[in-house]
């Protein structure tokens, strides 16, 4: 800290106030955490000075020996995490490790289906905004209105009347367990390739307390941070490498590539150049932490966290869509609050409590308003809250959320928040 104190006292002062935030709120939103020390380290280290581009051992630049290391180090580990026959660890974000996903299994103006963006999936799954909207035909299937659960007779007529060369399940803001056996049923009937977006419960996935896709999907594809507690980035697995279908061969040797060998090339060069090695290590660090018997502990507590939180949600009469949650993630209805999402986010993060609004299945509010909230527990469960404290930020919540306008239950939720962040510190020693 010292060296940018002295170098850049601008910056300096806007880093710690931003240090000084993540201490002093409690950090709701669903798709952040905090890395450890040993991290930040790493992402903060000398590796992002160095050029690598391609592969351990094919390397356009010389001098790699030792990001070659780690990158090897966090291919290997992010296997044994995820029982995976195969890892890229090279996207920057978990949206390029979807470009290189879709780009390596269809083509320009092929048919995909993914989840509806208002119904909790991403924009990388078929948003008209966004480019696998603007590059493919997309079918988008929907969560039913009773449930708030996919309806796979819906997948099916859709499948079967699309024809769809890929379909992705997975999304943002899917409170329940991905069924992944049950879209390999329907991509099998219509003969498309599936792959699993697993971004938001990639560590509950690794830990167990989440199915896993590896048996069923050939592509599987994630987010390093939210559960997986590691630095922003993004990562492209297999459950098993295998001949690619689509006759591609290899130009000198005329060998048929596998479809690792695909999908590595279509995240280097096809989409990406160098590496950002420095972030590359740091998720060799987190998949590392992520091995240990105290990470299961930790996404076993991330569960618990969110079930209390719907628990105590539900008895204030708050509408929960699927009625609950098996994750860490709870996505809220407020319809019958009075509120929308917009202003209940902006009273909230007055007080010191930080979330964000989101649509909810058929909202007829816009995405910059929206009738809905998503909180999750990665974060706050990092700082060691546990069940006890569930239930106090409810309470706290319930408060904002029925009396908006009151600056003295304002102000008395943010002195709240503040004493219980400091019973659960984060980071002091970047605050000394």
């Amino acid at each position: 800290m010292s060296y940018l104190k002295d170098a850049d006292p601008e910056l300096f002062d806007i880093l710690y106030r931003e240090i000084d935030r993540e201490s002093s709120t409690l950090e709701l939103i669903a798709s952040e955490n905090f890395v450890s020390y040993p991290v930040l380290e790493m992402a903060g280290g000398v590796m992002t000075n160095k050029y690598a581009e391609g592969y351990p051992g094919k390397r356009y630049y010389g001098g790699c020996e030792h990001v070659d290391e780690a990158e090897n180090l966090a291919r290997d580990r992010a296997k044994e995490l995820f029982n995976a026959a195969y890892a890229n660890v090279q996207p920057h974000s978990g949206s390029q490790a979807n470009m290189a996903a879709l780009f390596t299994f269809v083509k320009t103006g092929d048919t995909i289906m993914g989840l509806d963006l208002a119904h909790g999936g991403h924009l990388t799954h078929g948003s008209p905004v966004n480019f696998s909207g603007k590059l493919f035909n997309v079918v988008s299937y929907q969560v039913d209105r009773e449930t708030g659960r996919v309806n796979f007779d819906d997948v099916h007529e859709l499948a079967r009347a699309h024809k769809p060369k890929l379909i992705i399940c997975g999304g943002s803001a899917y409170p329940r367990f991905i069924e992944f056996e049950a879209f390999k049923n329907v991509a099998d009937e219509v003969g498309a390739f599936l792959m699993a977006d697993i971004a938001h419960p990639a560590g509950l996935v690794a830990t167990g307390l989440h199915p896993s896709p590896m048996p069923y999907c050939d592509v599987v594809t994630t987010t390093t941070h939210k559960t997986l507690r590691g630095p922003r980035g993004g990562m492209i697995l297999m459950g098993k490498d295998y001949p690619n279908p689509f006759g591609i061969v290899a130009p000198k040797s005329g060998r048929v590539k596998n479809m690792s060998e695909l999908i590595d090339s279509m995240v280097m060069p096809g989409i990406q150049g160098g590496p950002l090695m420095h972030i590359i290590a740091a998720k060799a660090v987190a998949f590392g932490e992520a091995l240990k018997p105290e990470f299961k502990q930790y996404t076993i507590q991330v569960v618990a966290n969110a079930k209390r939180i719907a628990e105590e949600l539900l008895k204030k009469d708050y509408n929960l869509v699927s009625g609950g949650t098996d994750t860490h993630v709870i996505l809220i209805d407020l319809t019958n609050k009075g509120i929308t999402g917009k202003a209940a986010e902006n009273v909230l993060e007055k007080a010191g409590i930080t979330v964000n609004k989101n649509m909810v299945p058929f909202d007829d509010r816009s995405p910059f308003i929206t009738s809905g909230l998503r909180i999750g527990t990665p974060a706050i469960t990092t700082r060691g809250m546990k069940e006890d404290e569930m239930t106090m930020i409810c309470n706290m919540i319930d408060q904002i959320i029925n009396d908006i306008n009151n600056d003295e239950v304002i102000n008395s939720v943010k002195n709240s928040v503040k004493e219980l962040c400091e019973t659960f510190p984060l980071y002091d020693d970047l605050r000394n």
